[in-house]
């Protein structure tokens, strides 16, 4: 029997590619499970998140590096031995500080361990070729095929590729491709609620860790270089949330204030609630809409640990909540499930699992639930619409069919919500704001705040 100690790094990645392809498992949910069940040690952890993250975000490039190197398809291999010599590829092209000769020979250990001698011989001798002749391999001209050589070099399916370069120059194409691929950072929320962000930067630090504030959300902190922190006393006792800071935006645009009633109209897992409740500091009402009912726990999981008492969950559909919200709520929040496209540093697979065809019904459901959580506004009232994606027709084109069979709803200006440094295209006197990767340094995000006319 095997002692789960002796699991190496490599192997634990390829448990975890082999649970997306195989099992069609996300890719954070396949890595949770490996790491919980292995519990390997910290250098061990972020090596294997590495290589599976890493392997999964260049899949395209590594499966066309490989076509060079073997006869038959690859597809026509085993999905073992095909996450293998992806594994070995991704070592050799893109881990510097990994030793080729190491690339290879694990490649072959675990050829050997999940394959037979014919096995360990094929893998050995793709990877071997492909460690001295890689650099014979040459990508399409970007100034001549803009669209093949972004979506091969920086491995993004063509569709996304051929969308942006519609909105970007290919530089910029390639910019915002480039920064998809550099995983994102650990960011937290600070509860003011318990502590100042002050007061937290010195209790991270106390607990040994290495942490920097963000430049634009006052709450936020960015932790460098730990993977674990569930597990910190600072975040069983509510001192700080998981998030981005261009999620933590979304609750300042909406700004609620203290004794407010809001509505969040999609609400698991709970940390645009959370954030909320803290700018209202506690005081009002939120009621929390979510439409899987397995969601609510972590909602009022997380309202319990960082101590906020003024949110109601409630399972629900936002396209159609009960009549007797209509006309009440001070503030709305939809926060709309989307296509994602925004936050693929985070989601390594996500890229390989939207496709072009999905939009319709995305961009179809988006709509639905802005047109039924509007009703919910008072006069005078504020909605905020975001998203998590960089498709126009998901976020400002969705707000511009709104408006246009709304005429009682308008953009209402985000200059005092929201910092100026971040408004590229000046766009936050217009009433909405999107973020990029590459111009912003935070996920790809989208905002807009409307006002429903009438008594503010």
């Amino acid at each position: 029997m095997i002692l789960l100690s002796h699991i190496s790094a490599r192997e634990l990645a390829l448990k975890v590619l082999r649970a997306v392809e195989e099992e069609g498992a996300f890719a954070n949910i396949a890595l949770n499970r490996v790491l919980e069940k292995y519990r390997p040690g910290k250098l061990d952890r972020a090596f294997a998140t590495e290589l599976a993250y890493g392997t999964l975000r260049n899949l395209n490039t590594l499966d066309w590096i490989l076509g060079h190197f073997v006869k038959k398809p690859l597809q026509s291999q085993s999905p073992v031995v095909r996450n293998i010599l992806r594994l070995g590829v991704y070592q050799l092209l893109f881990m510097e500080r990994v030793p080729p000769s190491a690339a290879c020979n694990e490649g072959a250990e675990l050829a050997k361990k999940y394959g037979h001698p014919g096995t360990v011989k094929f893998v050995n001798g793709v990877l071997r070729s492909v460690a001295r002749r890689h650099g014979e391999i040459n990508y399409p001209s970007l100034s001549h095929s803009p669209l093949d050589h972004i979506s091969l070099r920086y491995s993004h399916p063509a569709w996304m590729v051929e969308r942006w370069l519609a909105e970007f120059s290919p530089e910029e194409t390639t910019a915002l491709c480039r920064a998809n691929n550099t995983p994102a950072p650990n960011t937290i929320r600070t509860n003011t609620l318990k502590i100042t962000r002050a007061g937290l930067v010195e209790r991270l630090r106390g607990e040994g860790l290495s942490v920097s504030e963000t430049l634009y959300a006052p709450e936020g902190l960015v932790i460098e270089g730990f993977y674990s922190l569930g597990s910190l006393p600072s975040f069983q006792e509510g001192l700080f949330q998981v998030q981005d800071e261009s999620s933590m935006l979304a609750g300042r645009a909406l700004m609620p204030a203290p004794g407010s009633f809001v509505v969040d109209a999609c609400s698991a897992p709970g940390g645009k609630t959370t954030h909320l409740a803290q700018l209202m500091e506690n005081r009002g009402f939120i009621l929390g809409v979510e439409i899987h009912s397995h969601k609510l726990s972590l909602i009022r999981e997380n309202c319990r640990r960082l101590g906020i008492d003024i949110v109601e969950c409630r399972e629900g559909d936002a396209r159609n909540l009960p009549e007797e919200l209509n006309g009440l709520a001070d503030f709305v929040l939809v926060d709309a499930p989307c296509s994602g496209l925004g936050v693929l540093r985070r989601r390594p697979d996500a890229r390989w699992r939207i496709k072009p065809e999905d939009l319709p019904a995305i961009v179809k459901l988006q709509a639905e639930i802005l047109e039924g959580a509007s009703r919910c506004v008072r006069d005078g009232g504020v909605l905020v619409y975001s998203t998590c994606t960089l498709l126009r027709e998901e976020n400002m084109g969705q707000v511009e069919s709104f408006l246009a069979g709304h005429p009682e709803f308008v953009p209402e200006d985000l200059t005092p919500f929201l910092p100026g440094a971040l408004d590229q295209k000046g766009t936050l006197a217009e009433g909405y704001l999107q973020l990029y990767p590459h111009r912003h340094g935070m996920d790809g995000f989208f905002i807009a705040r409307l006002r429903k006319k009438g008594l503010a």
